[in-house]
């Protein structure tokens, strides 16, 4: 077993720049803005959203059949899926705070319940709404919404399944979200409006649903 040792400082440097030095080694921990990346990372480009799936989870893509739009991006996994779509924001806007509002509401209005939490991201809700199973029965959806801003977007992650549940089955959907950059664009767009997104060749085409059982910004579920 190896126990560490206190660095020493020497006096003519001084600590800010062990401070500086450590902080420079400490890998930092998204979701970034596409100028905060590393230019040489690779990452699947899907305009808004550059993501770089962990193993073990899929990356797929909601389209509108009729407009052929991309919706939202899923990391899936047998028992679990990470949704993530990014919106435009004003500089210094807080769209988190109401979209936290108009979630507990909505998800009040599909008679289920949806409580506050402090979660790995920061402020979160966790989220049970009744839903309906394959033969009839009743279920929970249990998810957990995430909500993050960066310069001029929001970035909003939904967990529906068992990573709601599970921190360790969770691990790997949060390791994606960290490492998750968002592409604003300098184009005009009021607050609250989806950032477009693109299909890449890497990803499944899937109809239009919704997976983590809430809509996202006010929008009603499917």
């Amino acid at each position: 077993m190896r126990f560490g040792r206190k660095k020493d400082v020497d006096p003519e440097v001084g600590a800010a720049a062990v401070a500086e030095e450590d902080s420079a080694a400490t890998p930092a921990v998204g979701p970034f803005d596409v100028s905060e990346i590393d230019p040489e990372a690779t990452y699947i480009d899907l305009g808004s959203l550059l993501v770089q799936p962990p193993e073990g989870l899929d990356l797929r893509l909601q389209v509108d059949e009729e407009s052929g739009t991309v919706i939202t991006a899923l990391l899936v996994a047998e028992e679990g899926v990470l949704e993530v779509r990014a919106f435009a924001s004003a500089r210094g806007g807080d769209l988190w705070s109401e979209a936290r509002r108009e979630i507990a509401a909505d998800t009040a209005r599909r008679g289920g319940t949806a409580t506050e939490q402090e979660g790995s991201f920061g402020p979160e809700l966790f989220c049970q709404v009744p839903v309906t199973g394959p033969n009839g029965e009743s279920l929970t959806q249990p998810s957990r919404v995430i909500g993050h801003t960066g310069p001029r977007w929001f970035l909003r992650a939904t967990l529906a399944g068992r990573p709601a549940l599970d921190a360790e089955y969770a691990a790997p959907f949060e390791h994606a979200l960290r490492t998750l950059a968002v592409r604003r664009g300098s184009e005009a767009m009021p607050p609250g409006e989806a950032l477009p997104l693109r299909m890449p060749p890497q990803a499944t085409r899937l109809d239009h649903e919704d997976p983590a059982g809430a809509g996202p910004l006010g929008d009603p579920a499917e």
